[in-house]
């Protein structure tokens, strides 16, 4: 079967958002490009992730003599995305993804992959998927701009860091419930 390739190269928008509440949120990338928008869901952890290693892409290449690829150190302002997802419809829950760099156009490359449905219901146990015929044939393609990917990557962080609070003394998240916790023994 034929893979279906959401390809989006310079789109008009591309962010990490959440839907839920503290505790109960699911992440969403969402990309678009004019009237076409894909939201495709993530765990927090591949969030944070993907903005670690993009910042990483990036801050490797401002150490290169020159900065050839006009790398900004922060986040330029007009980029800024504060505002909510648009209106999500799945196209597909994350497996495996991929990071990249593309030097003859000076984009980072994100590729995304459908998680297998066998693993669907133990994402702990997911393994990278080696035959791209033993899932649905989909995936994401997005190539941005270096400016857009630091944007990307702060925002990313940003809302990763805004879900519950962690316990001052356990480490552990906080509901807004309440939390008791058990410290360890000494």
């Amino acid at each position: 079967m034929p893979t279906r390739v959401h390809d989006f190269d310079w789109p008009d928008r591309i962010v990490v958002g959440t839907i839920g509440r503290p505790g109960e949120r699911t992440f969403y990338l969402q990309v678009r490009s004019g009237t076409r928008t894909v939201s495709i869901a993530l765990e927090k952890q591949q969030s944070a992730l993907l903005a670690e290693k993009i910042d990483e892409i990036l801050d490797q290449l401002l150490t290169v003599e020159g900065n050839p690829f006009s790398v900004p150190t922060g986040t330029p302002p007009e980029l800024v995305d504060n505002d909510p997802l648009d209106t999500v419809e799945e196209d597909f829950r994350a497996g495996t993804m991929s990071l990249g760099w593309d030097p003859t156009t000076a984009q980072v490359v994100i590729e995304a992959y459908p998680l297998a449905e066998d693993d669907a219901d133990d994402i702990d146990d997911v393994a990278p998927v080696s035959d791209p015929d033993d899932v649905d044939s989909e995936m994401l393609l997005v190539r941005i701009p270096v400016g857009t990917a630091r944007a990307f990557a702060k925002r990313t962080r940003e809302v990763v860091g805004a879900g519950r609070p962690a316990c001052p003394l356990c480490g552990y998240p906080v509901d807004p419930d309440g939390h008791t916790c058990t410290l360890p023994e000494v």
